[in-house]
């Protein structure tokens, strides 16, 4: 390859983006980010294969994530740009790894926000029976598209509000949770270890299940990176988000897993049908409780729908910027990339209209594509890291405000992790298929943008 090509700083220049967002909605995304509907809607499959034994599988796949974002958290330090990983990847090894990494993450997102409308138009259509789902799924289309196209600060202050009922619920459950474990809540009996006798119910093939399951539960911690860009201080608040990323998913996540299977028998069928967090409640005997439960899941596939849509049009307008795309998604008006935002909005739709017409072969095939997408941006992470480490070392040592921990074991300690992860997703019948196709999908792009990358070399 050239070497017109191989570790060139990609443009991150990010001056005609306004830097909208402040540390308190940094600070509430970060937390808020952790608290994904992955949490409550996906983690009652994992509890129903894994029993108690989810708490096992949340912690190792938690060490896995600190890891990743700690290393996320060192680049993006000292590269703030909206790119993230993406741009990362590119400085690391050149444009066709930030081309490739970028548009994979770009079709997660968008597709993801179809994904969430979805679920959250299930909720609402359960409380309104015979209202139409599409006409909601279109409703908060319409809300989260118009939230993005105004000013970016629109976007930190619905999160940060999402973000604080998000973390006042979870913080709720918990204490309720401890106190009945307790025995000390008024009204109800303490379980003690009565569910947790049967540790590994379906051995260790239901803890590889429940591993998979709590692995993609975490994806979208990636978007604190992102929005750091437009923050007021983007090292200061990468930096104290990332730091405190650890006890935030040993509280949230493990913490939660650990409540539920203790408070709930874990082959009980409402785990799965209602969620866990409803079917805890519930089995606590509080008043309404479960329904306010279902009002947070809500939020958050509310709160992820925004998210998705804000992440994809910044992920593509930084594609755009460093000459990777149509060029017609970086332009920018009032410090807003509104035809990348419109650009990923409709794409979204589009997947929602897809379920509605083929449901049973277009849409499953294309969230079977993107369902490893979040271990290939982590891959990219990790061998990006192991790159630039050295060389900020070597060129720019005061730009390390945060450092990836004992370097560089840890950093491979978690590709290794990552490669256990893809073994056993090929072990199983319904992760094979999504394996071979992000793959697929992955090895597409590389092949594009590394022809695109040695076109432009001979230019």
């Amino acid at each position: 390859m050239p070497s017109t090509t191989t570790g060139t700083p990609p443009s991150t220049d990010d001056a005609s983006l306004t830097h909208g967002l402040k540390q308190r909605h940094l600070s509430m995304i970060a937390l808020g980010g952790v608290i994904g509907a992955g949490l409550f809607v996906g983690s009652g499959a994992g509890i129903a294969a894994a029993g108690p034994s989810i708490v096992v599988a949340y912690a190792l796949s938690g060490l896995l994530v600190m890891l990743v974002m700690r290393m996320l958290g060192e680049m993006s330090a000292a590269y703030p740009s909206s790119g993230s990983f993406s741009a990362h990847a590119e400085r690391a090894f050149g444009p066709w790894a930030g081309f490739t990494v970028g548009w994979a993450f770009w079709v997660l997102l968008c597709t993801a926000v179809g994904l969430e409308g979805i679920g959250a138009a299930k909720i609402v259509s359960s409380w309104l029976p015979g209202t139409p789902e599409w006409a909601w799924v279109a409703l908060f289309m319409v809300v989260f598209c118009g939230t993005n196209l105004a000013a970016v600060k629109n976007f930190g202050e619905f999160e940060f509000w999402f973000a604080a009922l998000k973390v006042g619920a979870i913080t709720l459950f918990l204490v309720l949770g401890v106190l009945a474990i307790a025995g000390v809540l008024p009204g109800t009996d303490s379980p003690g270890a009565s569910h947790l006798t049967d540790f590994m119910p379906n051995g260790g093939e239901g803890l590889v299940i429940g591993l998979l399951a709590s692995v993609f539960a975490y994806g979208g911690l990636e978007t604190v990176t992102i929005a750091a860009a437009e923050s007021e201080n983007p090292v200061q608040g990468v930096a104290s988000a990332v730091r405190t990323a650890m006890w935030r998913i040993a509280l949230f996540y493990i913490g939660s897993m650990a409540v539920i299977v203790t408070l709930v028998p874990w082959d009980s069928e409402e785990v799965v049908e209602k969620g866990p967090y409803v079917a805890a409640l519930d089995e606590l005997g509080i008043p309404g409780a479960g329904q306010l439960m279902n009002v947070v899941v809500l939020v958050a596939l509310l709160s992820a729908m925004n998210a998705n849509v804000y992440g994809a049009s910044r992920i593509g307008y930084s594609l755009v910027q460093r000459g990777q795309g149509p060029k017609v998604l970086g332009r920018v008006s009032g410090g807003v990339p509104r035809i990348a935002v419109l650009a990923s909005s409709v794409f979204g739709f589009l997947c929602v209209l897809l379920s509605y017409w083929r449901p049973n072969d277009v849409f499953a095939w294309l969230l079977n594509m993107i369902g490893a997408v979040i271990l290939v941006v982590w891959i990219f992470i990790a061998v990006s890291q192991l790159r630039l480490r050295r060389r900020l070392e070597r060129e720019a040592p005061e730009k390390l405000a945060v450092r990836m921990w004992a370097f560089p074991w840890l950093t491979w300690v978690a590709l290794a992790g990552m490669a256990t992860v893809f073994v056993l997703m090929a072990r199983e019948a319904d992760t094979r298929v999504q394996l071979y196709s992000t793959g697929a999908m992955t090895l597409v792009l590389a092949a594009v943008g590394y022809g695109w990358q040695k076109a432009r070399s001979r230019q």
